[in-house]
């Protein structure tokens, strides 16, 4: 990931344990200094903002995100994402902010994914109309920082020495 990273908190915080994204994004903003080549932004619902943002040149993307129930709730995962991954024929949607739609957005406004795109998951099973998490995913959280945190290390480093 040498250069530019845009690290993106998606999620409606309306929706229970969809607002996993942006909690993790306050978090890390909040603790934590980064390199001015590192930009941490909080998209929650505004999936065509983060496709308009990606027409700039960045060399990698980590996108954090709520992942539907498949699995044990509060799971950590993380997900490399290519061209492969994007649908074809995405069209712009205003509304939608699942990384899938928001990939394909960016290819029909003439952008491409960047090569290193990422991104870190955690399983939920509460995206009912509330606001604020549920135990486990409130608990996954710290997690999902220290992930994001290793992440921009392991690729800043490795970048330095290129």
């Amino acid at each position: 990931m040498a250069g530019r990273v845009l690290v993106a908190g998606i999620g409606n915080v309306l929706l229970g344990d969809d607002g996993f994204g942006p909690e993790v994004v306050r978090r890390l903003a909040g603790q934590h200094d980064f390199p001015e080549e590192v930009r941490i932004v909080d998209y929650g619902i505004r999936g065509l903002h983060l496709a308009y943002d990606l027409l700039d040149p960045w060399d990698g993307l980590i996108l954090i995100d709520a992942l539907p129930d498949r699995g044990d709730p509060s799971r950590i995962v993380v997900l490399e994402l290519g061209a492969e991954d994007v649908p074809a024929g995405g069209q712009v949607d205003a509304h939608s902010m699942d990384p899938a739609t928001v990939l394909a957005s960016l290819a029909a406004l003439g952008g491409k994914v960047p090569q290193i795109t990422l991104l870190v998951g955690c399983q939920v099973t509460d995206v009912d109309e509330r606001i604020g998490l549920t135990p486990p995913v409130e608990q996954a959280v710290d997690e999902a920082v220290r992930t994001v945190q290793a992440l921009l290390t392991r690729e800043l480093t490795r970048a330095e020495v290129s």
